[in-house]
């Protein structure tokens, strides 16, 4: 049922994301409050409005960023975190939109402040977070770098127009500085962390700034501190789940406007 500015949807189609698999596993619980059915994201057509609600339409096809609650044939969400699906994409398309596409907002350009021009680099740019990635650097006047541990997935961003790609292994470094001239990259979006951290922090210009989103190579590794105040490195940490819902209301927005 939907509360005050909520939107009740009657699902067409979820995406599965990694988070979803996690918290089956009982590691990755929803924030308090929120509906404890998986699905992180979904699509449908507008089934009932909430109390205040005038920005959508009974019937109106949407697409929806979810705390929980979409792998289920309805679910209410805030109106906020909707967006209208456009016409030439299908209902299941769309469901896979949402969650990889303000994740990569929120960190390229929230928090990792990315500015036309700048160099960025992407590790585990082969997951669904990391191919819209590269695709939005892309539009948004930046230059990606894509890495990843295998070289054969990699080769499949050429088809989103990357260039650039790096294999994760022992020259990895080496290889991101020789295509920025020596220099490094202006920015990091760290899908992986675990052992490649520190590799990755190498691979960054002085006052370079890394956005910490994913952690599936591991979340513990030995660091030189040093190396971060040295070349006045900023790191942030992020997650968009737990986030208040006007935060993301204004994410959505600001994507949606984009």
């Amino acid at each position: 049922v939907p509360g005050a500015g909520e939107v009740l949807i009657r699902v067409a189609a979820a995406g599965l994301n990694r988070a979803d698999l996690l918290q089956m596993r009982g590691q990755y619980p929803p924030p308090p409050g929120a509906s404890s059915i998986p699905g992180l994201e979904c699509a449908g057509v507008v089934d009932r409005l909430g109390e205040g609600v005038d920005s959508v339409r009974l019937g109106d096809r949407v697409m929806a960023l979810l705390a929980g609650g979409g792998q289920a044939e309805w679910v209410a969400v805030p109106a906020g975190q909707l967006m209208p699906v456009p016409e030439n994409l299908t209902l299941e398309e769309a469901a896979a939109i949402p969650e990889a596409a303000l994740t990569a907002w929120t960190n390229l350009v929230g928090e990792g402040e990315l500015r036309a021009g700048e160099t960025v680099l992407v590790t585990g740019a082969t997951s669904g977070i990391g191919t819209f990635a590269v695709q939005l650097i892309r539009e948004l006047g930046g230059k990606a770098i894509a890495a990843a541990r295998s070289a054969e997935r990699l080769e499949k961003l050429r088809d989103f127009g990357v260039e650039n790609l790096v294999p994760l292994d022992a020259g990895y470094p080496k290889r991101v500085r020789d295509l920025t001239g020596g220099r490094g990259v202006d920015l990091v979006l760290d899908l992986v962390a675990g052992e490649w951290f520190p590799p990755t922090l190498d691979c960054m210009a002085e006052r370079g700034r890394l956005v910490l989103v994913g952690l599936t190579a591991g979340r513990k590794v030995e660091v030189d501190l040093s190396v971060v105040l040295k070349r006045r490195l900023r790191l942030v940490g992020s997650v968009l789940r737990a986030r208040p819902i006007a935060e993301k209301t204004e994410l959505v927005r600001g994507f949606a406007a984009f």
